[in-house]
């Protein structure tokens, strides 16, 4: 079996005076500070948060 694809995402933009949905996501995609990075599969419920909150955020194949 082959691993599931993974998304590397970097914070590269403040939540500060973001929508509180738009934190959260930030949040659920487990950043937690600028230039911070994370890596998560990608499945189709990240892949709505990343959409939500792409504007904030670097995303990179891995």
């Amino acid at each position: 079996m082959s691993m599931p694809k993974q998304v590397r995402l970097t914070l590269v933009k403040s939540t500060a005076g973001r929508l509180a949905a738009h934190k959260a996501c930030v949040r659920g995609l487990g950043l937690r500070r600028m230039h911070h990075s994370s890596i998560v599969l990608d499945t189709p419920e990240n892949r709505g948060m990343i959409s939500k909150v792409h504007y904030l955020l670097k995303i990179e194949e891995v």
